[in-house]
């Protein structure tokens, strides 16, 4: 009868070590390595941000520095009692100018344009046969009057609608009309006398 016997032993046998003295330094000099560069990039992230600080708070500095200028420049000022006195002087001044206007405009102190133009009017309306003897105008030329004498009556009526055609007797009316004979000769007489008459009140309905 026979036996066998195994007399190896592993532990007897040479071990390969993984973690030795050199792979060890040479993994913490990595290490090392890395960290040094990442706090030299942090480092330097650190300082352009502080920079880009820096020119922020100058920057800033200044644009307060300019509205501070502005402030004092543009500062509103005070009211000076002596223009504001002189503005409503003028403003009573205009005031005044536009009511003495509208008095003058209105005809409450007559006709200010002067006569010329009515009796220019007059002038333009020749009619043959008929002639004026007195013109009287009054007022701002609401109250007309008028006197004069005709060949004929039927003269009369073609000489007020002519004469209320003109344009600065537009809107004037005559409230009377008298046609008669001259009292001295009145049967023998070849002309009759007119007589008409515009008032204010009528001129003004």
């Amino acid at each position: 009868m026979s036996q066998q016997i195994n007399l190896f032993n592993p532990i007897f046998l040479k071990q390969k070590k993984i973690f030795t003295a050199l792979p060890m330094m040479e993994a913490l000099g990595v290490i090392v390595a890395g960290a040094l560069l990442l706090n030299w990039y942090a480092s330097q992230s650190v300082a352009d941000l502080e920079k880009e600080a820096a020119a922020g708070k100058v920057a800033l500095a200044k644009r307060e520095q300019r509205l501070l200028q502005a402030k004092a420049q543009f500062a509103p000022r005070a009211k000076d009692p002596a223009l504001a006195a002189q503005v409503a002087e003028a403003e009573a001044e205009l005031k005044a100018l536009h009511d003495v206007s509208s008095v003058l405009q209105g005809g409450a102190l007559g006709n200010t344009a002067g006569y010329a133009e009515y009796f220019r009017a007059f002038s333009r309306q020749n009619v043959s046969g008929l002639w004026l003897t007195g013109v009287s105008i009054n007022g701002a030329g609401n109250d007309i009057g008028v006197q004069g004498r005709a060949m004929q009556a039927t003269l009369i009526p073609n000489y007020i609608n002519r004469l209320t055609g003109e344009r600065v007797m537009r809107g004037k009316s005559f409230a009377s009309l008298d046609i008669g004979r001259p009292q001295a000769s009145a049967e023998t007489s070849p002309f009759v006398e007119f007589s008409l008459q515009s008032t204010a009140q009528e001129a003004a309905k």
